[in-house]
């Protein structure tokens, strides 16, 4: 009697069935976002997952903080500590406040601080268990976290669900990048490897600086941060957009302004310089459109709306929504963005339009590196008031998203896996 023989699995050319090419196991649906809940952090991780393709295919987690009353001055704790803290300095309280009487209140849920309830808590063994469970039914999953408060959880994922899981980190997580399969940070984030860094910080310190050790094959390095802006993005806005810009005399300035960080300090200041120079290129301009963020100082903000905010070429907006960000992506003809924020920046020279940055030599240590880079480029200019607005210029548009994207890619197939076309 002949052997049975098992029909040859179908040439690649004629489309080999996924059965073949590793079958549901090896090709990647669906996507976890670790977000911290802090928007410029959680907007680089939708903005990665948005460019794979898997934009209606993630689920958000968060890895919340208790907040309120001196956990204000507990954020440099690592998250599990703080939260465990705030749990023993409320039972230290609850016993002071109710001592003599026979029965306690009840602990409320989540520790009971204040934001958060009704928010999906990043729960790792949970996280670990439904890539497991669900794993031969619907393939491996990506995860994608971005912020200090998600290392731990990202990397815990990882050493737990290894074989179901694929997981990438936003941001320098500082210490064993080996913990991740591919971490995406900006090249400002290895500056304290330059010798200018090294000579700006007492030597004794030198081995408390962080990175500590320079990229490898499994870190892509990226000139700002990621964001959810593209071509496709920027026509969707503009055609949203387009009864509150379209009719607006052009051209339309708009005005992106922050608040000082750790690397970058300014004050009412910085606020009146600005106006100043917004007072000298208004004949050039058709519309300026300023727009402050939470973080503008009260006192900034003031000045700049008692000094600009009743001439008619000018809009300010409340805060109320919508927020017209996205159609000022679209519609400007330039922007003028304050030095403090990298996500801000990043959303605007991604549009390939004239950049102008205001402050940015009161910045200092990684955020001054960052702005060299994009001068360098030719991406950003100094905002000084004598600029006329009228007269644009381009450069190639920062494209860290796809590119990063891509490289996801290429690290997924050297695992073996793939993101479903």
């Amino acid at each position: 009697m002949r052997p049975i023989q098992l029909p040859e699995p179908p040439s690649p050319k004629l489309g080999m069935p996924e059965i073949f090419e590793g079958g549901v196991y090896g090709v990647v649906r669906r996507a976890v976002v670790i977000g911290n809940g802090f928007p410029g952090s959680e907007n680089q991780s939708i903005g990665l997952v948005r460019a794979l393709g898997l934009a209606d295919k993630h689920v958000l987690y968060r890895v919340t903080r208790p907040k309120g009353g001196m956990n204000e001055w507990l954020h440099w704790l690592p998250v599990s500590l703080h939260k465990k803290l705030d749990y023993i300095i409320r039972q230290i309280c609850v016993l002071l406040i109710y001592r003599g009487q026979k029965t306690l209140p009840l602990p409320t849920e989540n520790g009971g601080s204040v934001g958060l309830k009704c928010v999906l808590e990043a729960d790792v063994q949970q996280i670990v268990t439904m890539a497991r469970q669900t794993f031969e039914k619907d393939g491996p999953i990506l995860v994608v976290a971005s912020g200090r408060d998600t290392i731990s959880v990202a990397s815990s994922i990882k050493q737990l669900a290894s074989d179901n899981v694929f997981v990438v980190q936003i941001q320098h997580p500082r210490l064993h990048l080996n913990r991740f399969d591919l971490v995406i940070t900006p090249k400002h984030d290895y500056y304290p490897l330059t010798r200018e860094a090294q000579k700006q910080v007492p030597q004794f310190i030198h081995r408390w600086l962080t990175p500590r050790e320079p990229p490898d094959r499994h870190v892509v390095l990226t000139t700002g941060a990621l964001h959810q802006i593209d071509a496709t993005a920027l026509r969707n806005a503009a055609s949203a957009w387009r009864d509150e810009f379209a009719t607006l005399p052009k051209p339309i300035l708009v005005v992106n302004i922050g608040g000082p960080t750790g690397n970058c300090r300014y004050g009412a200041d910085l606020a009146k310089q600005l106006t100043t120079n917004l007072h000298s290129v208004l004949a050039s301009c058709g519309s300026i459109r300023i727009c402050f963020s939470n973080r503008t100082p009260e006192k900034a903000s003031k000045v700049i709306t008692k000094e600009l905010g009743d001439n008619p070429k000018v809009y300010i907006w409340d805060g109320q929504e919508p927020n017209p960000h996205m159609g000022h992506l679209a519609w400007a003809d330039a922007f003028v963005v304050t030095a403090d924020s990298v996500s801000m920046i990043s959303e605007v020279c991604s549009t390939g339009k004239p950049a102008y940055i205001m402050g940015a030599e009161r910045c200092t240590w990684k955020l001054s590196e960052f702005h060299k880079s994009l001068k360098e480029r030719g991406v950003v200019r100094p905002f000084t008031g004598s600029e006329n607005i009228s007269e644009s210029w381009s450069y190639p548009p920062l494209n860290d998203t796809a590119e990063a994207a891509s490289q996801v890619h290429k690290a997924l197939a050297e695992h073996g896996w793939r993101l479903r076309p």
